[in-house]
C-alpha cells in the first residue's frame, strides 16, 4: 500500500494569507504580539515566510478572534499544556460571551420599551419622611461606571458580617449615592443594611443614617432601566420646585423592585 507523504511547504506571506483568510496586516500584527511567528524572515528584505503546517493554527486564531477572544486568551489556548487547560480557557470565554449576550438582550428590551414611550406613572410618587436609621454601612469613593458592581459586592460583605454576628437585617438593603458621583463621575457611595437598635453593639461599622425627607418612586424592572425612574422622579421634583441637596437613596425591596428616594425640602405654608 502506498502511503501519502505530507511534505511541509514554505509559503510567502501572501500565499499564507490566502490559505488562512487572514490579511497580511493581521499576520504581521500577530507576529508583532508574539502570537504567530513566521518560520523564516529574510534578513535582506524582511519578507516573512510561513510553513504549511501553520495553516491550522492560523485558522484557529482567526476563529477565536472572530469570537472576540482577547489576544492574551488566544495565546493561553495555543500554549495550553494539555486538552483540559485549553478547553478551560475556551469555556471561560464562552461564558463571558453568554453574559454579554444577556446584557445585550436586556439593553435591546430596554431600548424597545423606551421607544414605546411608556414612562413611569408619576402619580405614584410618594413624599416620605425617613427617620434616622441604624445600619451597618461601608463607604467608598467609587467611579460611576462601576458603582453598581461595587454596591452588590459591598452588600454581600455586610450580610456576611451580620451572619457572623448572629444578627438579622431590620429592613431592605440600600445605598446612598453622593452628588459628586453624578457630577464628577466619581464620589462616595454608601452601601447599608438596616439593623435593630441596641442589638448591633457587637458589630463594627454600625452608624445612624441621618433622617431625611424624600420623594419616592418605585421602579419595577431591571437595573438597566433604573435611569427611567430617575428621569421621571427628578422631573417631578424639579417641576414642583422641592429639590434639595443630599445623596440619592435607593432601597432594594427585592430582585425586581427598587425604591428611588430623591431628597426634597417641603415648603412651609
Amino acid at each position: 500500500m502506498n502511503e501519502t507523504v505530507v511534505v511541509d511547504v514554505i509559503l510567502t506571506i501572501g500565499e499564507f494569507s490566502k490559505m488562512t483568510y487572514l490579511s497580511v496586516k493581521a499576520l504581521r500584527h500577530y507576529h508583532d504580539v508574539g502570537l504567530l511567528a513566521p518560520v523564516d524572515i529574510d534578513s535582506a528584505t524582511g519578507y516573512r515566510r510561513y510553513a504549511s503546517n501553520q495553516v491550522g493554527t492560523a485558522q484557529a486564531i482567526r476563529r477565536f478572534r472572530d469570537l472576540d477572544m482577547p489576544i492574551d486568551d488566544v495565546r493561553r489556548v495555543l500554549e495550553a499544556p494539555d486538552l483540559a487547560a485549553r478547553n478551560g480557557v475556551i469555556v471561560e470565554h464562552l461564558e463571558r460571551m453568554r453574559q454579554q449576550l444577556e446584557r445585550t438582550q436586556v439593553s435591546v428590551a430596554s431600548l424597545q420599551a423606551l421607544l414605546e414611550d411608556a414612562p413611569h406613572d408619576t402619580t405614584e410618587i410618594e413624599l416620605r419622611r425617613i427617620p434616622a436609621t441604624a445600619a451597618l454601612v461601608t463607604t467608598r469613593l467609587v467611579e460611576f461606571d462601576v458603582c453598581g458592581e461595587w454596591v452588590e459586592r459591598a452588600l454581600n460583605d455586610l450580610h456576611v458580617l451580620l451572619d457572623a454576628a448572629g444578627l438579622a437585617a431590620a429592613g431592605p438593603d440600600g445605598a446612598l449615592y453622593s452628588e459628586a458621583l453624578f457630577e464628577a463621575g466619581a464620589g462616595d457611595v454608601t452601601a447599608f443594611v438596616p439593623v435593630i437598635r441596641g442589638g448591633s453593639g457587637a458589630v463594627a461599622g454600625v452608624v445612624d443614617l441621618a433622617a431625611t425627607t424624600v420623594a419616592v418612586l418605585v421602579h419595577d424592572g431591571p437595573v438597566s432601566d433604573l435611569d427611567q425612574a430617575y428621569g421621571a422622579l427628578g422631573t417631578a421634583v424639579a417641576q414642583r420646585g422641592i429639590g434639595s441637596l443630599g445623596p440619592i437613596r435607593e432601597h432594594y425591596l427585592d430582585e425586581t423592585f427598587t425604591e428611588v428616594c430623591w431628597p426634597v425640602e417641603l415648603k412651609s405654608g
